[in-house]
């Protein structure tokens, strides 16, 4: 009896113990399972992790023939003619034109000022005088000659070359003549300094500052205003040493220069602009810079005629922007100067990949560079900024397909 209970409650054990082990065996079959099958499932792949994505660019057609550079300076306006007016004799100014004021405008021959001319009215007379008494003189020693001649004559005798001039009175003769001549000088003299008692334009110009009123006393040397001559005006800039063989100075009078844009980007609305020639390469370099100094000439530099009405006017002193146009250059690519990468190359989009070319560079202005080897008519520049650059790399344009 007792070993039949033993074996009836080791029964339920075992059917436990079963019953935990087919479990365990299902869990692992079924783990098992779905192992298999995620790792033999397979894995989606985006694009870019088997191809390189072609960059986003924009480019330009770069263009090829022949170009003149714009060679950029800051100048400074000077007058071409500028005096400083002198009297030439000395008295009371008596009458001055209306005119004669600072800014005011006059013509070669107007009448600036006058000086009293009371007392070289008086001179002339006086000299006037001086020359008949001279002339009188003279005619009376004509008189004495003829006599001492035909005295002499009448002696008959015969005398030396020295002894022969004195008895026919020829040095008192002589004397006589240069009284003459003298006085009239004289004459001239006081018919001069009463002319400049009427102080006259030499040029047509503009006051620029007066220096006497009516009745001041002048006398040589003293000044009497600063005048400028309004035909014509100078600025006067500096360009570096490289840029002067690709610049035109005229060779023989009356011939252009290169021509030159002057801007004054404070004083003058923004599309006003005067027209200027290159006149004169100066043979000296300016001190501080050590570039050289060239002229430029500006016509009419006030605005004075009336075809130049619409124009600005320049004043002495001031700065401007010169834009001088240079030598033509032939044969050449230009491009912006903002697309010529390091080491003087640029980016070129050709068959839909990156080419990076080397240029050889003829000339560069603010704006331009101009290339004669590198680039050909025709060739697209890459313009956009690339965060990453290499050599065949790929490229596509903003706007096509699946930009």
């Amino acid at each position: 009896m007792k070993k039949q209970h033993d074996t009836q409650n080791r029964e339920p054990h075992f059917s436990r113990g079963k019953t935990i082990l087919i479990c365990t065996v299902l869990l692992l079959a079924g783990a098992a399972s779905l192992f298999i099958i995620f790792s033999t499932e397979p894995v989606p792949q985006r694009e870019s992790a088997v191809r390189e994505t072609a960059m986003l660019v924009e480019v330009s057609d770069v263009e090829s023939g022949s170009f003149r550079p714009m060679i950029q300076a800051t100048g400074v306006v000077r007058p071409a003619r500028e005096i400083h007016l002198r009297p030439r004799v000395a008295g009371e100014v008596v009458e001055m034109s209306g005119a004669f004021v600072p800014g005011g405008f006059v013509k070669a021959g107007d009448l600036l000022l006058r000086i009293d001319q009371a007392d070289f009215r008086i001179l002339l007379q006086q000299r006037e005088s001086e020359l008949q008494q001279a002339i009188a003189l003279l005619e009376i020693e004509h008189g004495r000659q003829d006599i001492a001649e035909r005295d002499y004559r009448q002696l008959g005798k015969s005398l030396d070359e020295d002894n022969r001039a004195l008895v026919l009175r020829e040095p008192q003769l002589r004397s006589a003549e240069a009284g003459v001549q003298s006085a009239r000088a004289a004459l001239e003299q006081a018919r001069l300094d009463l002319e400049r008692t009427r102080i006259t334009a030499p040029f047509d110009a503009q006051i620029l500052s007066r220096d006497v009123n009516l009745g001041s006393q002048v006398s040589p040397g003293n000044t009497l205003a600063r005048l400028v001559g309004i035909d014509q005006y100078w600025v006067e800039t500096t360009v570096p040493l490289d840029r002067l063989r690709w610049l035109s100075f005229p060779r023989e009078s009356g011939a252009a220069g290169s021509e030159v844009t002057l801007r004054h980007r404070t004083a003058w609305p923004e599309k006003q602009s005067r027209n200027g020639r290159l006149y004169r390469l100066v043979g000296e370099l300016e001190g501080d810079t050590r570039m050289a100094r060239v002229l430029v000439t500006v016509d009419d530099p006030l605005a004075h005629r009336e075809e130049s009405a619409a124009l600005p006017p320049l004043l002495i002193g001031s700065f401007v922007h010169c834009v001088i146009e240079g030598r033509e250059i032939e044969n050449v690519v230009k491009i912006d100067r903002k697309h010529v990468r390091k080491d003087d190359t640029a980016w070129v989009m050709a068959d839909g990949k990156l080419e990076i070319r080397q240029l050889e560079i003829v000339f560069q202005d603010a704006e331009h560079a101009y290339v004669r080897e590198g680039l050909a008519g025709g060739d697209r520049i890459v313009t956009t900024s690339l965060s990453s650059v290499r050599e065949g790399a790929p490229l596509r344009l903003k706007g096509t397909a699946g930009s």
